[in-house]
């Protein structure tokens, strides 16, 4: 269909800022992917290692590029006009080569564990390490470039007397300046604050809390942990005092300073402290109640950079938003919020999606258990961007809908009865009491018969079926196939995932409305909910 809305769409594709979130899309699934594949399954400390000190650089090269991707966020948000063009100037077929490069460099990160199965790494460190230096120094080279020419970061970096290389310089280095920091964990007035703060709070939960400030040990019943200093929430901090620092520096026209720094930086560091008790209580927690792998690889290290560069992150947005602390609040309140932004609506709650789907795989042993996390993030990230879902046609489509129903049968009977793991979700789901049981099927019929149809079809038809389909039988053979394609690596079972991507496709290319593909995903979706609350296998869905 060719008309006015998908010229604009092919326009805003011309100007490269979606193939850029795409980019970046692509790039924080690496890392993601990275990050879970080496907590879990590389079994060895840089102490059984004979170079320490190499071995935890290349370890934290993944905090580094967590802080990094974090400051480039806040670099966006205050440099809107400079990144307009510094995202929109790169033709793709330019970042071919450099594709190539980060694909490589990407190869030789993930080889050493592909060959050996995450055995004997340790012993063969001081081959393994250049393999993952090399790789990891070609998939930055190559993803910085793919993304744009050298010549428009040149550009980007010397705006305002190149404050963004100062930005994210200290940005790299932040993990440096927490180890510098961790002597502060051994101050008695910060140990004995914290382990109060910890045993309290566990204490409404378990009344066979213990704890040992002395020692840096606390526990509950046979799960006890010793907090040492790497451990100790110190890096959140330095992290947000960065971040704090970073927004003071880009907003420093903006801001009235004097309230700033005596507010935001005191309230920065507080909510720092409090959300290292609450991961300390987490980790315990589930060491006791659930398994003690899960709490000691989902709550170490890397995931303490996420979760204290999402409270950075979330703080500045907080400051963004409080007028008092600005010299023309109604400069920020008039700029356009990002739910009105449609390219934001069909990709962002996709990222939640995925995002979550992270979590659930790090902290619960039975990832389908941790569903109801995903439902809520799904139906935050839909609930922000209301306005566009509500504007688009919505009127039944009995052919998307019949086509869709038929898509949820085929799904049905092409399923592969996986006993082990239809028995260990079962298993997990009869630990639950009667109401949590109920609360886990309501949250997963809402969440896999709307929310998820109504995301995946936004990003997946509605983003990049939509943006690679640029007219004629070529690019929309192209959109098509490449959506599906992706469809289906999301799904696992390649084949009837990949026909159903294809129908959906087809289903929105008839009448060139997204929300005919949505209606068909969820009455396919919902034929196979049923069917699985017929069968009490909740592992077909």
């Amino acid at each position: 269909m060719q008309n006015s809305t998908s010229t604009q769409k092919h326009s805003l594709w011309e100007r490269r800022p979606h193939r850029a979130a795409l980019l970046l899309f692509i790039f924080l699934i690496e890392l993601s992917s990275l990050v879970l594949v080496h907590q879990f399954f590389v079994s060895f400390e840089c102490g059984d290692t004979d170079a320490v000190g190499t071995c935890r650089f290349l370890r934290s090269l993944v905090a580094r590029a967590l802080v990094i991707c974090a400051a480039f966020g806040v670099l966006y948000w205050a440099k809107p006009k400079a990144f307009a063009g510094f995202i929109s100037a790169s033709a793709p077929h330019a970042g071919r080569i450099w594709m190539a490069l980060h694909l490589i460099g990407l190869a030789l990160i993930w080889a050493p564990l592909l060959l050996t199965g995450g055995e004997n790494l340790a012993e063969d460190f001081h081959i393994w390490w250049m393999v993952w230096a090399l790789g990891s120094a070609l998939a930055a080279i190559g993803g910085l470039f793919w993304l744009a020419a050298p010549n428009d970061w040149r550009q980007l970096i010397a705006q305002d007397r190149y404050l963004p290389v100062l930005v994210l310089s200290v940005a790299a280095i932040v993990p440096d300046i927490a180890d510098l920091m961790l002597p502060v964990w051994d101050l008695s007035l910060i140990t004995e604050a914290t382990f109060a703060a910890v045993y309290q709070l566990l204490r409404l939960f378990n009344p066979s809390t213990f704890a040992d400030p002395a020692a840096y040990i606390i526990g509950v019943e046979a799960f006890a942990v010793h907090i040492a200093r790497q451990c100790s929430g110190v890096e959140g901090m330095a992290l947000v005092s960065a971040f704090v620092l970073f927004y003071g520096m880009l907003f420093r026209k903006d801001l009235h300073l004097g309230r700033y720094w005596l507010t935001v930086l005191p309230l920065g560091i507080l909510f720092s402290v409090l959300l290292n008790v609450v991961r300390i209580a987490a980790l315990i927690l589930i060491g006791a109640h659930i398994s003690p792998d899960l709490a000691v690889n989902g709550f170490h290290s890397y995931a303490g950079w996420l979760f204290f560069t999402l409270l950075a992150l979330g703080l500045v947005y907080i400051v963004q938003k409080v007028r008092w602390l600005h010299r023309d609040p109604t400069r920020h309140l008039n700029a356009p919020p990002v739910s009105s932004d449609p390219v934001a609506a069909q990709i962002l709650p996709f990222v939640v999606f995925m995002f979550a789907g992270i979590l659930t795989q790090a902290l619960f042993t039975e990832p389908a258990l941790g569903y109801p996390l995903i439902v809520l993030g799904l139906a935050g990230s839909v609930w922000v961007f209301r306005d566009y879902i509500r504007a688009l046609p919505w009127g039944l489509d009995p052919v998307g809908i019949g086509a869709g129903l038929a898509i949820g049968l085929i799904w049905v009977l092409m399923a592969e009865r996986d006993s082990d793991a239809g028995a260990g979700l079962s298993d997990a789901l009869a630990t639950l009491a009667p109401a949590m049981l109920i609360g886990w099927i309501v949250l997963r019929m809402v969440g896999t018969i709307l929310l998820v149809p109504l995301v995946e079809e936004l990003f997946f038809r509605g983003y990049v079926m939509a943006r690679l389909d640029r007219g004629g039988l070529v690019w929309r053979l192209v959109a098509v196939t490449v959506s599906t394609m992706l469809f289906a690596a999301l799904h696992g079972r390649w084949l009837a995932a990949g026909l159903a991507g294809l129908v959906f496709a087809l289903v929105m290319l008839r009448r060139g409305r997204v929300s005919d593909a949505v209606q068909s995903h969820i009455a396919a979706n919902a034929l196979v909910a049923a069917a699985a609350l017929a069968m009490r296998d909740f592992s077909l869905i």
